[in-house]
């Protein structure tokens, strides 16, 4: 296993008596089971300390399997943000809950580690960063691909001028969601762009280093009883300073892509798969003609959120990626949004980001074993 590469902020092998941060997992669905709670084995200056769920089964059975000391329903989550028992919580909880369960953890002096996307939208985003810092904790939010190689090589790649100037992103991120998962249900959240669709605009975001002024956005629907409140499918494009330009598609009725592929004047690279949790990676890099293949073996992805954020918490340092760069993502959903509403597209004001991920936040961790799951199920019929 290579050598983990660290922010040259951050000094984690210096940290005094070796601390562990002790964290909640706040919302026990799918992305939890498969990824989170299993991370922790991994991420040894973490503590898995409490469960919080409404449903008894699981909390039974992940406390035992885990072997996790406390567990608490929703009604009593204030109890477990004040016992004295955690220091951080994990929010895995529907997109539209996002908001009340961190700043009420923030107000409680608690750090978060909030589940993308941030919030439903930018006001409640704001509010989540002001709580943070009014009560002097950190707010961190879960982008994986932040620390994992074979997308921070494409930053690196993208930044080094072998593909030339760059000129296009685009991406395609497709799947098949089963009928009555929470991603079709508006009222939580649901919809392609919060779940999906933040993935090509994140990474867009991250590969020219730079925020988008302008926007346009398609919605479209197949008319499936599953799609009847949420868009089916949704097309974007995002113009960027520069006269750059980034497209992207996402579908819940589509098979299973996860690619985008970055243009320039002297080449491209394709990243197929780019965006998968549990599978191999790869990069397809053409420049004048010749193509070459490299493959990222499978890894944990969730196991370095928790070792960095967990750093962050133990040095005082801020994380990247923050709150700034969650809000980042949701205005520009809501604008593609109102741009599809409308039929026009939609200009974007000035949005300062100061600090972007790089290939020094990557962390490798050996890939988890798939874990039983407890009443839930991945959100992909072919999954």
């Amino acid at each position: 296993m290579p050598p983990r590469n660290r922010t040259k902020k951050r000094s984690s092998s210096k940290s005094p008596a070796k601390r562990k941060i002790r964290y909640a997992v706040v919302g026990l669905g799918y992305i939890a089971q498969i990824a989170v709670l299993p991370a922790f084995a991994s991420a040894k200056n973490s503590e898995l300390a409490a469960l919080v769920s409404d449903d008894r089964i699981k909390l039974e059975k992940l406390s035992k399997t885990y072997e996790v000391p406390r567990s608490y329903s929703y009604e009593d989550y204030d109890e477990c943000l004040s016992s004295g028992e955690i220091d951080a919580v994990y929010i895995a909880l529907p997109n539209n809950m996002h908001h009340e369960y961190t700043v009420r953890a923030c107000r409680a002096g608690l750090n978060v580690l909030c589940e993308k996307p941030m919030a439903v939208t930018e006001a409640d985003c704001e509010e989540m960063i002001t709580a943070a810092a009014d009560n002097a904790v950190k707010l961190m939010i879960g982008y994986r691909l932040h620390f994992e190689r074979a997308n921070m090589e494409a930053v690196e790649l993208s930044q080094s001028g072998k593909l030339g100037e760059l000129r296009a992103f685009n991406s395609v991120f497709t799947m098949q969601v089963k009928e009555g998962d929470i991603r079709l249900q508006k009222d939580l959240g649901g919809g392609t762009l919060y779940d999906i669709g933040i993935y090509c605009i994140n990474a867009a975001r991250y590969i020219f280093r730079d925020e988008p002024i302008e926007v346009f956005g398609f919605s479209a629907n197949n008319e499936e009883k599953r799609f009847k409140e949420v868009d089916e499918m949704f097309s974007a494009v995002l113009r960027f300073p520069e006269e750059r330009l980034a497209s992207f598609t996402t579908s819940f009725g589509a098979s299973d892509i996860s690619a985008y592929q970055i243009v320039g004047t002297e080449g491209d690279l394709r990243v197929d798969p780019g965006y998968e949790f549990a599978a191999d990676l790869k990069h397809h890099l053409t420049i004048k003609g010749k193509t070459r293949e490299r493959t990222f073996p499978k890894r944990d992805q969730f196991a370095p959120e928790l070792i960095y954020f967990s750093d962050c918490i133990i040095n005082d340092e801020n994380p990247e990626p923050s709150g700034k760069e969650g809000l980042a993502d949701v205005r520009i959903i809501r604008a593609l949004y109102r741009s599809a509403a409308t039929g026009q597209p939609v200009r974007l004001g000035d949005y300062e980001k100061e600090e972007r991920p790089s290939i020094e936040q990557e962390i490798d961790e050996p890939p988890v074993k798939k874990p039983e799951l407890v009443r839930a199920a991945a959100p992909s019929r072919q999954k």
